[in-house]
Parts: C-alpha cells; structure tokens; sequence
C-alpha cells in the first residue's frame, strides 16, 4: 500500500499553517480540519495531492487568520508566536529555518491575511503565482502586485545583518550563561545599545506590557528578574531553527529567542505565556 498523501507531506502541510498563523496550536486545528475535507473527497480524481493538499491548508488557514486577527487585537500586551522546539537539521535550510524565526514570524504578522498567505506560499514555498492565486482566490496578476508590496514590507523590517550559524550559537551561549548568572555586566557586554526586548506573558504570567529600549534598562531587568525568584535556570536548546534559551522560573518554563548583529544582541524575544510552552520538549518536524 502507498502512504496516503496527507501523512506524507504532513510536515510541509503543518510548516504552511504554521508560518501562516505563527501557533503551532492553530496550525494542527487546521490540519485537523484539511484532513477531514481530503478523507471526504474521492481522491483518485486528484491529479496533484501536494499541490491539493497545500491549497487546502491555505484556504482553512486564511479562515482561521481573518478570524485570530479580530482576537488578537484584544491581547493582553504584546502578542509573540508559538516557539517550537527544532533538531539543529532544520538550520541546515537557511531559508527555512530564517522564515520559521521568532523574529520573522513576528514580522509577518504585520502583514494582511492574504499578504501573508501570498508571502509564505511564493518566498518560502516557491509555489507559482497561478497555484497560489488558486489557493487565495485572486487572479495571478494580482498576485504578482500581492507579492511586490509583502516582499517590500518584510524587506523593510526583517533583521539587517544574517550571521553565520556558529557566530549564533556562540553569542546566544554566552547570553544564556549570562542570563542563568544573572551577571550585569556581562548581560551589558553581549548586547548591542540598542537592543529591544519584547516580552509575551498574556496576561497570565508577569510579563513587560510594552517593549522595553536600551541595554542599560533591558541588562538591570534581566539580572534583578534571576534574584528575586526562588528558583530560576536558563539553558541552550534549538527553537524554530536556531540556538535560543529555555528558562525556568520556580519551575515555569519559559523560552527566550534572540537576534544577533555584528557579534551582539540586538532583539529579545521572551515567551512566557504557558499556552504557548507546549512545545518545547518534543522536537516538530519542519519541511518544504
């Protein structure tokens, strides 16, 4: 027996949602509801299940979007993706593990839901313009001008400078090292001046409102944060295809993603939302 097509691209099908609603949660809902359609249909009529499959995902994923858009407006403080755990393999794919980043994820949700879809399917997925029109219910023209304007805005806003993988690694290890001691000046030493912290608690867990400015500010935050908990750890782990942290705080975890420039810190990205930490201890297997 052939493997069903649905089981075979499942990783490609949930790396599509995922990129396009930035909540693994989410984007298995999808799954879930693309699967359902496609064990309904007489599948011997379709002549490209992939293609089938991806359109799918895109159009239940493009519902589900217009859908979060409303709900996050309503979010208490600032909204950050899901991190997902990943094995170093997916850094192997520069592309991909660069469009799966906490911080191009956060990028693309500025994007409109069809702008994103556009995005995802031709930069990511390489899909022509005719399938993607299919998927999003616009002409391939229209596409084409859909694509322009994405590609410009993400250009505009995704992190300057890419890095080298081991020059990642090593700035986000000594980041940990200097989280997990709580150490101020060495906090000071890797980040750039200008660094951003944003942090995601939503409105459960104590978590900055707003993002806060400055490696002065940010270092002092991080250090008193290690000396007024009980318990408190951070150690390297792989998330959405790059080096990261994992903390806990009195035994709540949490998930630190970084950006690094010309050998510093120059974003920080602190999840501790626990809706959002389901997905750190088994790694998720990404494709395209």
């Amino acid at each position: 027996m052939t493997e069903d097509p649905f089981v075979a691209h499942r990783s490609l099908l949930f790396t599509v949602a995922y990129e396009m609603l930035g909540s693994a949660a989410d984007a298995e809902d999808v799954l879930q509801e693309t699967w359902l359609r496609w064990a309904d249909i007489d599948q011997s009529q379709v002549r490209d299940p992939r293609a089938y499959l991806v359109r799918a995902v895109t159009r239940q994923a493009l519902n589900r979007l217009r859908t979060l858009s409303r709900s996050r407006e309503d979010y208490v403080g600032q909204w950050l993706p899901e991190p997902v755990l990943t094995s170093p393999d997916v850094a192997e794919d520069v592309e991909l593990a660069e469009s799966v980043s906490i911080a191009m994820l956060t990028v693309l949700e500025t994007l409109g839901p069809v702008e994103r879809a556009v995005f995802v399917l031709r930069e990511v997925f390489d899909m022509p313009y005719g399938e993607i029109a299919e998927a999003v219910g616009k002409s391939a023209a229209a596409v084409r001008q859909i694509a322009r304007r994405a590609r410009e805005h993400v250009a505009a806003r995704r992190p300057r400078v890419q890095v080298s993988r081991s020059e990642q690694q090593a700035v986000v290890e000594r980041f940990v090292i200097a989280l997990r001691t709580g150490r101020l000046q060495e906090l000071l030493e890797v980040m750039a001046p200008e660094v951003v912290m944003i942090a995601d608690g939503g409105g459960f867990v104590a978590a900055a409102l707003v993002p806060i400015h400055g490696a002065e500010v940010v270092a002092e935050l991080l250090a008193r944060a290690n000396r007024v908990v009980a318990a408190f750890d951070a150690t390297t782990v792989w998330l959405n295809g790059a080096p990261a942290g994992r903390i806990e705080v009195d035994g709540e975890p949490g998930a630190v993603s970084l950006v690094v420039e010309s050998g510093r810190v120059t974003r920080i990205y602190v999840l501790r939302n626990p809706r959002k930490l389901t997905r750190l201890d088994k790694p998720t297997e990404l494709a395209r």
